[in-house]
């Protein structure tokens, strides 16, 4: 649904139950308001990724082996 559809269909019944333009412009900021939480929760998953690939590539390389931890063993019992 449109913004022009929206305001035109909504713009007798905000007029009539309040201050007329305020009542219009808290309705506008309230739906400005929701798509702002919708963009937020996008770029978080959209930053999310390249973090999470980041993480995986980088600190997997840091993990020991089972060559390495044989190793440590072996030299902690000699």
């Amino acid at each position: 649904m449109s913004t022009k559809s929206v305001l035109r269909r909504y713009w007798k019944p905000a007029l009539a139950t309040g201050a007329g333009g305020t009542s219009i412009l808290i309705w506008l900021e309230e739906i400005l308001a929701i798509w702002l939480d919708i963009v937020a929760v996008l770029a978080v998953l959209l930053l999310a990724g390249p973090i999470l690939l980041f993480n995986h590539f980088v600190l997997k390389s840091a993990t020991p082996r089972k060559e390495d931890i044989t190793d440590i063993q072996h030299k902690v019992r000699r």
